[in-house]
């Protein structure tokens, strides 16, 4: 993001907790292979049959009207027309796609007919993937709820702190370290020394009762606190101490503490439970350090915006276009009757949101939601699909342009 409230991180989630279920595949695949240089992620599709049928996810627009509203939210802000254009994709282009994808959506339109409305306007962007041909990896995240109080106590006594006074921010919200007394600006410490200096002091903003929970936010980037009198509070993303992300779960796996085919967030949970001792030797061992900030109402990504259960991506926004129009392909876990299976989803969603772990073309995190149950499916993702992205064909763009005009 960066942002200012990030869950996903924002998003992080994944390689962390999820890929060990996967099957050992004979063909190593890189996904956060990087980009050639001055190459895009994305490449316009012109053969009609390549282009997908999404007439099964034109049957279900549930909160897909609300997801559109917030990207066009985010794209009425000026600080929003600094990210485009994205090759050829302006930042009106993109803001009158958003628009009338969400009109399509108001029109009434559903599953074939609505399919053949948006293949009428609309030009589809294939992701090109790790292996530019199309492979993206998709994990899953989601925000957590904890007990906690904004007082120190017995119980409580593991700490979320704010962001420190010291930390400095580039205008997009990179992080670009710690500002000395002097003026210079140096590298932040990493987790292990800010943990083990005790110079976060003073800078605490709510209080968890397991120091694996406190990691558990941090990875997630946001979770909700359930204080002593019921009250139920948002912690978001603030900042990060500018380290790269590293894995615990793979440490885990290494040292066999867990076996593979068992990995998961809870059993990570149940681990740490009955081993506190190895908590901090754990996750000191992820050098990057995630600070908060109180926010109201639900979490947000890295557009400032809400980010809605199967309608909300984390990409790396360095190569993929913001807030824009997303049809994806994989296969996800969905909690129907009380059990969660795996079957195979296609579904509109926006790219709102990015997260530590998420980079290059190759990595997608989709937002499961809030609370145990979108954290054990958020928990199962790690599956392999595509990405298509939408944007108005020019003569439509023209004629939506006509039509936001006044606004614009």
């Amino acid at each position: 993001m960066l942002k200012k409230l990030f869950v996903c991180g924002a998003c992080l989630f994944i390689v962390l907790f999820s890929g060990c279920q996967r099957q050992i595949e004979e063909e190593y695949l890189d996904y956060e292979k990087p980009l050639p240089p001055g190459a895009l992620a994305l490449r316009k599709l012109v053969d009609p049959a390549d282009i997908p049928d999404m007439s099964l996810a034109c049957c279900d627009l549930v909160n897909l009207r609300i997801s559109v509203g917030h990207s066009l939210t985010y794209m009425a802000k000026p600080s929003s027309r600094q990210f485009f254009p994205y090759g050829t994709i302006s930042h009106g282009h993109a803001t009158a796609s958003l628009q009338a994808f969400g009109d399509l959506i108001d029109s009434g339109l559903v599953g074939r007919k609505l399919n053949n409305a948006i293949l009428e306007k609309f030009d589809v962007y294939i992701s090109v993937g790790c292996d530019n041909r199309g492979t993206v990896l998709f994990t899953g995240y989601y925000t957590p709820i904890f007990d906690g109080a904004m007082e120190r106590s017995e119980r409580f006594k593991y700490p979320l702190y704010s962001m420190p006074d010291d930390l400095v921010k580039g205008p997009n919200g990179e992080i670009l370290g710690r500002k000395l007394a002097g003026g210079q600006v140096t590298r932040y410490p990493a987790r292990a020394e800010l943990e083990a200096s005790g110079e976060l002091a003073g800078t605490e903003l709510i209080w968890l009762g397991d120091p694996f929970e406190v990691y558990v936010a941090h990875v997630q980037g946001s979770a909700k606190v359930r204080l002593p009198d019921g009250t139920l509070v948002t912690v978001g993303y603030a900042a990060n101490n500018g380290h790269e992300y590293k894995s615990v779960s793979k440490q885990m796996l290494s040292d066999s503490a867990i076996p593979a085919d068992q990995l998961s967030l809870k059993s990570m949970i149940e681990y740490f439970q009955r081993h506190p001792e190895q908590v901090s030797s754990y996750v000191s061992r992820n050098p990057r350090f995630v600070f908060f900030q109180m926010s109201d109402g639900d979490p947000r990504g890295s557009l400032n915006a809400p980010v809605t259960p199967m309608r909300s991506i984390a990409t790396d926004k360095s190569v993929y276009p913001r807030a824009s129009v997303v049809y994806m392909s994989t296969k996800l876990p969905r909690d129907l009757g009380g059990s969660i299976i795996h079957r195979e989803y296609t579904g509109f969603t926006l790219d709102q949101d990015t997260g530590g772990a998420i980079r290059a073309p190759g990595r997608c995190d989709v937002y499961m939601g809030v609370g145990d149950r979108a954290g054990q499916m958020a928990g199962q993702v790690y599956q392999e699909g595509k990405l298509y992205y939408l944007f108005l064909k020019p003569q439509y763009y023209d004629r939506q342009m006509e039509l936001l005009s006044p606004s614009l």
